[in-house]
C-alpha cells in the first residue's frame, strides 16, 4: 500500500458526492443538466485520479479532462 492510496481514496469520495449532487439537485430544471461533454470530462479527470500512480497516464487523463471541459463551457457559452 503506497502512501498516495488514502488521498486517491478521499478524492474517489468526494468526486462521487459531488457527482450525486448535481444530479439529484438538477432533475427538474432543464439549464443545470450535465452535458455529455461534462460527463466525459468528468470521467477524464476520473481516470486521471486513478492512474495517478502512473504519472504521465495520470496528468494526460486529468488535461484532457480539463480541456474537454473548457470545450464544454465555450460551447454551453455560445448557446
Amino acid at each position: 500500500m503506497s502512501a498516495s492510496l488514502p488521498y486517491i481514496l478521499i478524492t474517489l469520495v468526494a468526486i462521487v458526492i459531488v457527482a450525486v449532487l448535481v444530479f439529484l439537485s438538477g432533475k427538474n430544471r432543464q439549464e443545470n443538466r450535465l452535458t455529455p461533454l461534462a460527463g466525459l470530462a468528468f470521467g477524464f479527470v476520473l481516470a486521471g485520479v486513478l492512474f495517478g500512480e502512473n504519472l504521465f497516464l495520470g496528468y494526460a487523463f486529468l488535461l484532457l479532462g480539463i480541456v474537454v471541459a473548457v470545450i464544454d463551457i465555450l460551447m454551453r457559452g455560445k448557446k
